[in-house]
């Protein structure tokens, strides 16, 4: 039997200000953290997020628009 993905407990990133948490089982591709913040979200990069690349304001901003990202302070 395997496990429920949705209970992934997913990668976690912080600036020390913000922590963004994905999910990758849950990830739609939509790319909308791409195109908000390619700077941040960079899917050619390893690791792929770059939280000190951009303001908490704008990484919280572009978060908020993706149903896969989290973001708690």
């Amino acid at each position: 039997m395997t496990s429920d993905p949705r209970n992934h407990p997913g990668k976690e990133y912080t600036n020390g200000e913000v922590t963004v948490m994905w999910k990758p089982a849950l990830c739609d591709h939509s790319a909308l953290c791409i195109m908000g913040l390619p700077k941040v979200f960079d899917p050619g990069q390893r690791p792929w997020i770059d939280i000190h690349a951009a303001s908490t304001d704008d990484i919280i901003r572009v978060v908020d628009t993706c149903q896969e990202l989290l973001y708690y302070f």
